[in-house]
């Protein structure tokens, strides 16, 4: 199903006529004209390539994903590039595109890493969990804000390795069968937890949701830059079944612009502009 129905905007053809230099004024005028039909034509070939980069995206995608407004769908899209951009120049950006079809570097590791060791803020699992520094410092902002309403929060998995999520995979073919694994356990390369901007809290189960906390993250914590990765409902579209328990670190900006445009599915959102990133470099 085509989309390039979601955006119409006209484009105002102009005929400039040539006019003697002495008008001032009316020259003035010719030029504003000028101005604007140049920008209708810009806003339509943005227009357009919205609607080019959607259309390769899923059926499904495409009925979900809403943009009324392409201007200011463009002026929040072009904010999010620029939060993004803050994050480590040297290191991945923080809303690369990866999943089952779209591998990490050969050998990726974060360029900095940040152990998760025992604190005031949140509690952990075990000993030898890191994050990215902008993760890190979002993780602690967000427990913080738990606490203040009685929670603590329990991170219970954080960066892997490829060699660590290897083992995590065949461990989980060896229980479930390789089948049943896919739906629940990444191939090595294939993480996000590889990025070091993922977190699993809590139980690491279903009933996690059903916690205070786990309520508490699910209503509070894109308001800190989190974003739940596996939705309800959406196995089709991520490739695993819901986790309501893994968070990635996207930020602020992402997390509002998921929600605004695309459903509030991450997957949806980080398509698209792994497509636009592209669609700029022709």
């Amino acid at each position: 199903m085509k989309h390039s129905s979601i955006i119409t905007i006209t484009a105002a053809a102009v005929l400039c006529i040539g006019i003697p230099a002495g008008i001032a004024g009316t020259v003035s005028a010719a030029e504003k004209k000028k101005q604007a039909a140049a920008d209708d034509i810009a806003k339509a070939e943005n227009a357009a390539r919205i609607s080019s980069v959607i259309s390769r995206m899923s059926t499904r995608a495409q009925a979900e994903i809403h943009i009324a407004d392409a201007d200011a769908f463009l002026s929040d899209l072009t904010a999010v590039l620029a939060s993004e951009s803050q994050a480590a120049s040297d290191d991945l950006p923080l809303l690369v595109l990866v999943d089952k079809t779209h591998k990490l570097p050969a050998g990726y590791e974060p360029k900095r890493l940040v152990n998760l060791d025992k604190n005031s803020d949140f509690s952990i699992s075990r000993a030898g969990l890191s994050l990215r520094p902008e993760a890190d410092k979002a993780l602690r902002i967000m427990a913080q804000a738990a606490q203040k309403d009685g929670l603590r929060l329990l991170a219970s998995s954080a960066y892997r390795s490829f060699d660590y999520q290897k083992t995590v995979y065949e461990k989980w073919v060896r229980i479930d069968g390789q089948e049943e694994a896919d739906r629940e356990s990444a191939r090595p390369g294939t993480s996000q937890h590889q990025l070091g901007t993922a977190v699993d809290f809590g139980s690491i189960t279903d009933d996690y949701a059903e916690t205070p906390e786990g309520a508490w993250m699910y209503r509070n914590a894109a308001e800190y830059g989190w974003s739940l990765s596996f939705p309800r409902g959406y196995e089709d579209v991520t490739g695993y079944r819901w986790e309501c328990w893994h968070f990635r670190y996207i930020g602020k900006e992402a997390c509002a612009f998921q929600k605004k445009y695309f459903n509030d599915v991450q997957q949806y959102m980080i398509e698209f502009i792994n497509s636009w990133k592209e669609s700029q470099k022709n």
